[in-house]
């Protein structure tokens, strides 16, 4: 994975991560940026000025922990955050990174939409409203655990999407992840393809907020545009999503256009990204067709809509989102690398914080002692599912590698399901283990590799 240059093609993922500073991209080298403000300011997306020191009363925390957690973290304001000491449990949610990329494909039955839609402009609609659904999961402000290098997490059936992700490297972070079924590919890191036609879009998302990461409620806000272009024949669709003012004013709102390779308004779609997403014809003008009088949306049809979600769910996970932790995800024969497996991701998820506290400290030692270890050895690390390219893409964060999908682990899979074997394997009862070396002791950097 790498993020490509600003006013090139940015992978979705990538271009969202490294604006939502909340999950913890150590390329955000301060601690300030960490925290995705430079000061305290408190900002209530219902109120006014006036309403900041009651708003920073409020939110997920308890004010004791709102206490401690502030002064632990001020004594690194302007530190680096690799240098950091561990940061606690109770800021987390229980998944990580790897996981957190696979809900790009809670609603992926909009991109089999958009591949078999004949109207190229419809075509758009689909895609461009899968980009938006995104936008509902990623309000959650919870911070995914931090992959371990060589982890993996693999999904199967959801609307026969297969998906693959891996930590690819650990300094800087970054993720790799691929997902297919019989209609589109979408590399995490680059552009969806839709299989019948060949069609391939590219994605550069609006730069995203997180507000009161600590004091008061904390919320996402994404103002800017949403361009999704069709590379094959020139159309595009650029969707404007409103700030967020005074009172919560525009706030969730989108709308924009979709426009012929000649720039002309062809579709017009409106709605909210934490609600709907909605389509009608429209004319030269830009307004709807058939109608004089500004913004009739009478006729919209619906395109997407948010599914039900948990009522009152601890980490405000979807109903998606405890799938994506679920066992019923997992293929036959789970790699013992998948995050799933994580005794601090599971730990915290059954509500045991001191448990979760002790088993991240214990992961995060052992990745630095096989990191001492390949370093004595002058080992590379080499990912298993992606190879890293001799492209380089110039970042806010220096120049980064790029890695692309090598197709092994879709030989993998089908190598598994023909396989004979009958042997039933309680999924929950393998060992995490996303480890290049074997038998590795922290206080022993000098084990070999297990062949």
């Amino acid at each position: 994975m790498g993020s490509p240059k600003k006013d090139e093609n940015k992978g979705f993922f990538a271009a969202m991560t490294s604006g939502l500073s909340l999950f913890g991209n150590a390329m955000h080298r301060s601690v300030n940026g960490l925290l995705g403000y430079e000061g305290l300011e408190v900002i209530n997306p219902e109120g006014g000025k006036e309403d900041a020191e009651d708003e920073a009363q409020r939110g997920r925390w308890k004010q004791e922990e709102r206490e401690s957690y502030w002064k632990m973290m001020h004594k690194y304001i302007g530190s680096d955050v690799t240098s950091m000491v561990t940061l606690p449990v109770l800021i987390f949610e229980p998944m990580t990174m790897l996981q957190k990329m696979a809900e790009l494909m809670e609603y992926s039955y909009l991109l089999d939409q958009a591949d078999e839609c004949e109207d190229p402009y419809l075509r758009l609609v689909y895609a461009s409203s899968w980009a938006i659904s995104v936008y509902y999961a990623y309000q959650r402000t919870w911070k995914p655990f931090n992959p371990i290098i060589g982890e993996t997490y693999e999904m199967i059936n959801h609307g026969g999407v297969t998906f693959i992700s891996e930590q690819v490297s650990h300094h800087p972070p970054m993720s790799a992840g691929h997902a297919e079924n019989e209609h589109f590919t979408y590399d995490v890191t680059t552009r969806v393809t839709l299989k019948r036609d060949g069609v391939v879009l590219d994605l550069v998302p609006p730069p995203t907020k997180v507000n009161n990461l600590i004091f008061g409620r904390t919320w996402v806000d994404s103002p800017g545009e949403m361009i999704m272009t069709n590379l094959t024949t020139g159309d595009k669709v650029v969707l404007y999503f409103q700030p967020c003012g005074w009172f919560g004013a525009g706030r969730y709102e989108v709308d924009g256009y979709v426009y012929n390779a000649a720039e002309e308004p062809k579709i017009l779609m409106t709605g909210k990204w934490n609600e709907s997403m909605g389509c009608q014809p429209c004319d030269m003008e830009g307004e709807p067709s058939g109608h004089r009088t500004k913004r009739v949306y009478s006729f919209l049809q619906n395109v997407w809509h948010v599914a039900d979600t948990p009522k009152n769910d601890q980490f405000q996970f979807t109903y998606f989102a405890h799938k994506i932790n679920s066992f019923d995800t997992a293929p036959k024969k789970l790699l013992a690398s998948d995050s799933r497996l994580r005794p601090d991701r599971f730990a915290l998820e059954k509500g045991d914080l001191s448990k979760a506290g002790a088993e991240k400290s214990r992961l995060e030692e052992r990745q630095r002692a096989e990191k001492r270890t390949r370093d004595a050895k002058g080992h590379q690390f080499t990912p298993r599912w992606f190879d890293l390219t001799e492209e380089v893409s110039a970042t806010p964060w220096g120049d980064l590698e790029i890695y692309h999908y090598n197709g092994k682990y879709t030989e993998h899979r089908v190598t598994v399901d023909n396989s004979d074997s009958r042997e039933e394997v309680d999924i929950a009862s393998i060992e995490f283990n996303p480890w290049q070396y074997g038998n590795l002791s922290p206080n022993s950097p000098h084990s070999e590799i297990p062949s």
